[in-house]
């Protein structure tokens, strides 16, 4: 088996020197995979993200246990800007824009000041074949586009970075389907052509299924549970607790659940 391109090994991550948010968590991530990260607010999921990108340090949080390596070299507690240089992309869940500067512009500031005017040119033209709504609006302040053409462009400043991993941190959140299912769309189209790595947090289970190659259930700062999309899709508690159908395929809402009995099967 081929080295994973990303490793994260019995992983915590502490918040103010008090808060544990990630608990003991392990995951591998082969090159040319989506792997969706699934849970609930609070499960722990944006934590898993912003250690890998080394934005948790801007939370007051550290990674105290455990290790990450990318391409088999330690990133733990790293800088941001070191890690985004090695090929991490990180598409946060919030800030996904300069509001103040049109998408050209913001298609330019990721480049970097290394490039030149010709290398940001092409970066652009690269990345606005898989968006071309976003050549439309070239001129546009990103702080007046809509919340669908703001995670294009999020996406996109990503990829103007040339990253061979990305991390795109609930993509799906707020958006009607029908932009969701164009989006999901795109990232494959960006995996398979680009040969790009993806790593989707997602609270929709559904929408992360639907993509996802292998993914991940995360609860209180744990996995609890990971597999491909059919062994995921047949579990009852993801059934019922995450795709919001009962055994008689009747559909139930999470918050209706008086009594969270999960399987014993989940661990092992």
């Amino acid at each position: 088996m081929s080295e994973p391109l990303l490793a994260v090994d019995k992983l915590e991550v502490v918040y103010q020197r008090a808060i544990t948010a990630v608990q003991g968590i392990s995951l591998a991530i082969l090159r040319g995979q989506i792997v969706g990260i699934l849970g609930t607010n609070g499960a722990g999921k944006t934590t898993l993200l912003r250690a890998i990108s080394g934005f948790h340090g801007i939370d007051d949080a550290r990674v105290t246990e455990g290790s990450i390596r990318f391409k088999g070299r330690r990133i733990d507690n790293g800088e941001p800007h070191r890690i985004a240089r090695a090929g991490i992309a990180l598409v946060p869940e919030r800030d996904k824009a300069f509001p103040s500067l049109t998408v050209a512009e913001n298609l330019i500031v990721p480049a970097g000041p290394r490039a030149t005017a010709a290398e940001r040119r092409r970066r652009e033209e690269q990345v606005l074949q898989f968006f071309p709504k976003l050549a439309e609006l070239r001129s546009r302040l990103a702080g007046l586009l809509s919340g669908g053409e703001r995670q294009m462009l999020a996406i996109a400043s990503a990829l103007v970075c040339r990253p061979e991993l990305l991390l795109v941190d609930e993509l799906s959140l707020g958006l009607a389907p029908v932009v969701v299912d164009d989006l999901m769309a795109r990232l494959l189209q960006i995996k398979r052509e680009l040969g790009i790595t993806v790593m989707l947090v997602e609270q929709s289970a559904a929408v992360a299924l639907e993509v996802a190659d292998y993914s991940y259930v995360l609860e209180n700062g744990r996995i609890v549970l990971d597999g491909d999309a059919a062994r995921l899709k047949g579990h009852p508690d993801i059934q019922e607790f995450y795709l919001g159908q009962s055994s008689g395929g009747k559909r139930r809402s999470y918050r209706d659940v008086k009594q969270y009995r999960r399987s014993r099967r989940w661990y092992g």
